[in-house]
């Protein structure tokens, strides 16, 4: 029950980034690595609806005792470190949930007019490969971005020099569609075919830039030679190549061997995270925090964490944390600040400050709940209830001058409302301003409905009233065969006193009791939506009687006007061509004419 109290705590507060997340079994060990559009909605559904999971899913879950997560800036870098993690960690249940499957590369082919393919077979004798990509979305999101920008060959013909010259080959119907230049009939040079293949693994590479460059200079050349056609044609593929965004600081060919540390310290704690940079990949990433021994300043905690995770020592480190040159010279130590280093410094950064605000918000919430949780066991002691009262439900009465009668109920868990299960009763069998058989109403319908549906019952029914009402409320559960099943008190408005049923004398708490101001909140709390109902149901029927009595002003017309304007009030104040538009001009004039005169 505690793991299970720990874990939904972790979910409650996860950010709603996209990113990776880490499951550790009750030895540390990280069992799975999942990726995620967004943290927490990817979290959660693991813990509701377990029915619904497959045999291995809810295995995971059993085993699940902490959570970890890093946040990266959009889901295609979250496919990637997801594949980097789960090469690096191998975590058991990737292993059974993904198949045995290999993942996609994009293989550049090393041949004559070269072609460009996806594959989960790596053979570095045949071509360039590039990738893993984290899945085969994300592969073909780049491999049509390739065909959109440039007219690359599908087919798998031998475009020998040889071959072409001695025309073995005919165009096919990706010429006739402007998708290929036809290299297979000489139409296009192999020089020229390299510059888009150039093009293509500059942008596998990540060097974007260098390509946008490069269809701005054609376009601009191609306008001063007023070829618009052509212009025109560089400045869409300049565009969509500016859309698109793949540069990813999760796999970067150009960045190897380096470390990243940045921290964020407040009195009590430094906050910090650790990347590690392999082959280009983040292999590693953690983001936690240290507690304060003495005064210690950033430099300091930098200092001891360096050595606590600095992989090797020629290791370059990356931090947000100015040091002396002298520390920084002797640790390899420097503070970008621009260029991709410095995306990889505000990545680290983000993890930092997502992980503190989570951590600050999961303390202030379990202060909050320690407090509440002391003022339920209070409750349970000065009104000697058989359980703690974690779920509490609370009934009022409203009417005005014998009408309109509704009543409402509110629910508190855990001493928090839980607004989601609050109701409103529109009263059935009685006429009237009769605050007992109301009473009895309700509470006979809420639990009748409880028990056929075999929902839980409360821990604890309050009813605002005397004893009227509270043995109103007692001969409904009577009559439910619930009587005694669960505690039952009333609250008299004016002494606050409470009373239990069949008890000729009144329970006086403390006035200052945290148990008596919990039970005025819940009661208050229950009075003011029971009001809100009632002076919205009673503003309809004002607004429907008035207009009855209107000549010339059908049963159609007011219903219009009521389901649009809700209230007098709102119609009242609503403009006159807003009247128009809706039931005529005609009658408009007739209903403003009324109601002045009224």
């Amino acid at each position: 029950m505690e793991t299970e109290e720990y874990l939904h705590n972790i979910v409650k507060n996860l950010p709603l980034d996209a990113g990776i997340y880490k499951y550790f079994d009750s030895e540390g060990i990280i069992i799975y690595v999942g990726k995620a559009k967004n943290i927490k909605n990817r979290v959660s559904s693991y813990f509701v609806n377990s029915s619904d999971k497959s045999m291995k899913t809810r295995k995971l879950v059993k085993e699940i005792r902490n959570i970890e997560y890093a946040v990266v800036n959009s889901e295609m870098d979250a496919l990637l470190l997801e594949n980097n993690l789960i090469k690096n960690l191998q975590p058991k249940y990737n292993i059974l949930l993904k198949d045995g499957k290999s993942y996609p590369y994009i293989c550049v082919t090393k041949e004559h007019f070269p072609r460009v393919l996806p594959t989960r077979q790596v053979d570095l004798e045949t071509g360039t490969y590039f990738g893993p990509f984290g899945s085969i979305k994300a592969m073909n999101t780049l491999l049509e971005l390739f065909r959109t920008l440039y007219t690359i060959r599908t087919c798998a013909f031998a475009l020998t020099p040889k071959n072409i010259e001695q025309q073995k080959f005919k165009v096919c119907m990706e010429y006739h569609i402007k998708k290929c230049k036809a290299p297979c009939e000489k139409l296009q040079t192999e020089q020229e075919y390299q510059e888009d293949i150039k093009q293509i693994i500059n942008i596998l590479k990540g060097k974007i830039g260098a390509v946008k460059n490069y269809f701005k200079e054609k376009m601009l050349e191609s306008a001063e030679k007023l070829a618009f056609e052509q212009a025109q044609m560089f400045k869409e593929k300049y565009e969509v190549l500016d859309k698109f965004q793949s540069r990813s600081m999760i796999v970067n060919p150009n960045i190897s061997d380096l470390d990243v540390i940045t921290i964020s310290a407040d009195e009590k704690f430094a906050f910090y995270n650790y990347m590690h940079i392999e082959n280009g990949c983040i292999t590693k990433i953690r983001t936690s925090e240290v507690k304060k021994k003495l005064d210690e300043t950033e430099n300091t905690i930098l200092q001891h964490l360096i050595l606590e995770y600095k992989s090797n020592t020629d290791n370059r480190i990356i931090t947000n944390i100015e040091s002396e040159p002298e520390t920084a010279n002797l640790l390899n130590i420097s503070t970008p600040k621009i260029g991709d280093l410095r995306k990889l410094v505000e990545l680290s950064i983000k993890n930092v400050l997502t992980y503190k605000k989570e951590k600050m918000q999961r303390e202030a919430e379990k202060r909050e709940s320690g407090t509440e949780r002391r003022v339920l066991q209070t409750m349970r002691l000065e009104l000697n209830l058989p359980r703690t009262p974690k779920h509490i439900e609370c009934f009022d009465n409203s009417n005005f001058q014998g009408t309109n009668a509704v009543s409402s109920m509110v629910c508190f868990k855990d001493g928090r409302a839980a607004k989601k299960e609050y109701r409103h009763f529109n009263v059935k069998t009685v006429e009237g301003a009769n605050d007992f058989a109301t009473m009895y109403e309700v509470v006979f319908r809420r639990y009748k409905r409880l028990k056929e549906e075999d929902l839980p019952m409360p821990d604890l029914v309050i009813v605002d009233g005397g004893k009227g009402q509270l043995s109103s409320a007692m001969q409904a559960l009577k009559d439910l065969d619930l009587y005694g099943k669960m505690p039952l008190v009333g609250i008299a408005k004016r002494l606050e006193e409470l009373y239990y049923p069949e008890d000729e004398l009144p329970i006086h708490l403390n006035k200052k009791s945290e148990a008596l101001l919990l039970i005025q909140r819940i009661r208050d709390e229950a009075h003011r939506f029971g009001i809100t109902f009632h002076r919205d149901k009673r503003s309809k029927n004002s607004l429907t009687s008035k207009l009855e009595e209107i000549e010339g002003i059908g049963e159609k017309t007011y219903q219009k006007l009521l389901s649009h304007f809700k209230s007098m009030a709102k119609m009242l104040e609503a403009d006159e061509q807003e009247l128009i538009d809706l039931v005529g001009n005609h009658k408009t004039q007739i209903i403003l004419k009324e109601l002045k005169e009224k």
